[in-house]
């Protein structure tokens, strides 16, 4: 039975606010590589950024009267995540869309199938992350459900997980990790700024790692170069 699922719990604006300063990369090594949908879903312009609580919406093909349904649950900072039941390369969503995606305040779309207005969702700079771009239109016949798990791009989805997405693409943190993922970045953060710091000074990551007994152990062998 096509169901709305109603009062996901919010996510605080502190820790959504320690997200938005977080890439993708960094998050994703964070909770131990995994989360990150498929590079299929790709920003539709460079430079933006979103994260916010997930309302995820499960359509079917050539039909985006979910997306409809979906917009009155979307809170301000929130984040639509829609995939369909079988694939589907149909311009689900346009200027039209995001004109009340803007007005209602949703952070931003991740879609597993198309756009369209591509040079109007530019020109607005809402961030958008899809499969493709299709100019197909839709209709508005068939049911589906909107705050039921989906899968997005490969990676299970719950209303109310974190979704983050820049020009790397985008990747889920589960709602119970949400704290120890921003710790553990943060943490990573700070080690990489001390390894940016000594790579800008031309150390080699082969001496600061102590990586060459081991590729030697591993039978990494150096040759002299002979003139014939």
């Amino acid at each position: 039975m096509p169901k709305v699922i109603t009062g996901i719990p919010s996510i605080s604006d502190e820790i959504i606010k320690r997200y938005q300063g977080l890439s993708v990369a960094t998050i994703h090594e964070a909770q131990g590589r995994v989360g990150l949908l498929s590079p299929e879903i790709r920003p539709i312009q460079d430079g933006l950024k979103v994260a916010g609580r997930a309302v995820t919406v499960f359509a079917t093909p050539g039909d985006n009267v979910m997306i409809h349904v979906a917009m009155e649950q979307c809170m301000p900072g929130d984040v639509m995540v829609m995939a369909v039941n079988s694939r589907s390369d149909c311009g689900y969503f346009g200027d039209l869309l995001a004109t009340l995606m803007q007005a209602k305040g949703v952070a931003g779309l991740v879609i597993d199938s198309g756009v369209r207005d591509l040079a109007d969702l530019r020109r607005m700079g809402l961030p958008v992350f899809s499969r493709c771009i299709s100019a197909q239109g839709t209709v508005k016949e068939t049911l589906g459900d909107v705050n039921v798990p989906i899968v997005c791009g490969g990676q299970l989805i719950n209303a109310g997980d974190m979704v983050v997405g820049d020009d790397d693409g985008v990747v889920v943190v589960r709602r119970d990790d949400l704290a120890w993922v921003a710790d553990s970045s943060d943490a990573r953060e700070e080690k990489e700024a001390g390894i940016r710091e000594k790579y800008g000074q031309g150390i080699l990551g082969l001496d600061m790692n102590n990586m060459r007994q081991r590729l030697e152990n591993m039978g990494l062998e150096y040759v002299e170069y002979e003139k014939e």
